[in-house]
């Protein structure tokens, strides 16, 4: 066997070896929690759509990393199989084109793209849609910099004021709370006061805009009691990062006596305000 065989049976074997670690610590890093889960920050059950998003999440990464894989492999057979030899001369053979490739390299990518549209558009249908009755209607207003909770069945509302992170021990407990019953569909109508915010409970998952003057709907059903942190995700003024709140659920029974606590009526819109009406 010539030295040249020799190398290329070494790096061949090297690359072998090299492909069998990643495979193995890719598997092996799989059985973790964390990458089962795709590091995001909730639990299976959570509510009736986090084990959806968790799957659309995960599988998205898992289509993608065996689309790089797969690139990188071509890629890498591709640098060493058409290598340029020691005793090559002038330029390699010139194709003008290669009709059977090009096909491929079209079809597929428009075959990967139409699975990824449907298989979104199935779970975001699904997530968005609005349920007929929902057993507690919420209307959630931000605003600079807090929230309003008005529990429109129960004819009650929390009007929230704004936090001060000193460093203090106790302040997330000072937090505004928007209670919500476990195993109980419910309805979050999404308004703004004054300019654009976001409702983001990182738990569940979903984050929807809060637009003035337009109200969106959040639709779950809450399925795992516990406290979760929420906080608006649109930088909406100077003390944006203070416009937290928190999200407990509780049992039924629990939440009966939570809004016994709350005082009766609603607080609407009109404490609304357009900051731009004036420069209008």
């Amino acid at each position: 066997m010539s030295s040249q065989d020799r190398t290329g049976s070494r790096r061949a074997r090297t690359a072998k070896a090299t492909g069998l670690g990643v495979l193995g610590a890719l598997l092996l890093t799989g059985c973790s929690e964390e990458v089962r889960m795709g590091w995001l920050p909730t639990e299976r059950g959570t509510t009736n759509h986090t084990d959806r998003l968790i799957d659309l999440w995960v599988n998205s990464w898992i289509a993608a990393l065996a689309v790089g894989v797969l690139t990188w492999g071509l890629i890498l057979w591709c640098i060493v199989a058409y290598r340029r030899r020691k005793n090559d001369e002038g330029f390699p053979r010139q194709l003008s084109y290669n009709l059977p490739i090009e096909i491929f390299y079209t079809a597929i990518p428009l075959v990967m793209v139409f699975v990824f549209f449907y298989f979104t558009d199935r779970d975001q249908t699904a997530v968005t849609a609005r349920t007929d009755n929902p057993d507690v209607v919420i209307d959630v207003r931000g605003k600079q910099w807090s929230w309003d909770f008005n529990y429109v069945k129960q004819n009650k509302y929390f009007a929230g004021q704004q936090a001060h992170l000193t460093g203090e021990t106790g302040i997330p407990e000072t937090l505004p709370t928007l209670y919500l019953p476990v195993n109980k569909s419910v309805e979050l109508q999404i308004n703004a006061r004054d300019v654009i915010h976001s409702f983001w409970v990182p738990a569940f998952l979903q984050k929807v805009d809060m637009i003035p003057g337009k109200t969106n709907y959040i639709t779950l059903t809450p399925q795992r009691e516990g406290v979760y942190d929420g906080k608006c995700a649109e930088l909406c003024g100077e003390y944006h990062s203070e416009m937290l709140f928190r999200v407990e659920v509780v049992s039924e029974a629990e939440f009966n006596q939570q809004m016994a606590k709350l005082k009766d009526g609603q607080i609407g819109a009109e404490y609304d305000r357009n900051p731009y009406e004036a420069a209008e």
